[in-house]
């Protein structure tokens, strides 16, 4: 639903045109009947957030022009193919592996993205400030959109929403991968405590490590 709101936007449109090809200002504002102007804002606009980039010259008749084609962030935000593609990955990994070993695969993936997205390495500061780190971390890398609560000796991450909310009503192991990226990125005792019925939300208690 974002995606096609996104793509109903005058950057939208610009975006959906990057993806067949680099173009310049001229180009996109011919093509949308835009004046260039228009474009040219839209465009350094979308630069300056890191959506498009400068991908080369073209000669013209009286000045080369630049060419702009779409990042890999956008390109990846674009794309309609990861959630289908993880939901069948995951199914077709549940009719070969039992439960058990499901669960472990899902739990060394949440440790393997620790890893590639902060070298293994725990989050710095005491659990308060690991657990608000986890949080936006978790809302600027994954898309989600967390709170951190005090509770019971602990904190609750708390989401409004999941975004592997299309996948977790059929398989809720997948949280697990999210619950070890957790407890990768604030070390403690985390479990998770997700509400997937009606519109999933996100939910990661954490405790001390001797708290049980």
């Amino acid at each position: 639903m974002l995606r096609k709101q996104f793509l109903e936007t005058s950057r939208g449109r610009i975006a959906e045109l990057l993806q067949r090809g680099a173009r310049t200002v001229d180009d996109l504002a011919s093509e949308l009947r835009l004046t260039p102007n228009a474009v040219r804002a839209q465009i350094t606009v979308m630069e300056r957030d890191g959506l498009v980039r400068r991908a080369g010259m073209l000669p013209g008749a009286t000045r080369p022009s630049n060419t702009f084609d779409l990042t890999p962030a956008l390109e990846q935000l674009l794309s309609g193919a990861y959630i289908p593609l993880l939901t069948q990955l995951v199914r077709s990994l549940d009719t070969v592996l039992t439960r058990e070993q499901l669960e472990s695969v899902l739990r060394q993936t949440g440790k393997n993205l620790a890893t590639e997205f902060t070298g293994g390495n725990r989050l710095p500061g005491d659990l308060r400030a690991r657990v608000r780190r986890a949080s936006e971390f978790l809302n600027a890398e994954l898309g989600a959109v967390t709170h951190v609560v005090r509770r019971n000796g602990g904190f609750v991450l708390q989401g409004e929403g999941c975004p592997l909310a299309a996948i977790t009503d059929k398989e809720p192991a997948v949280c697990l991968a999210v619950e070890s990226l957790v407890r990768q990125l604030v070390g403690g005792s985390v479990r998770e405590c997700c509400n997937r019925g009606g519109r999933p939300r996100c939910c990661f208690q954490i405790h001390p490590a001797s708290v049980r």
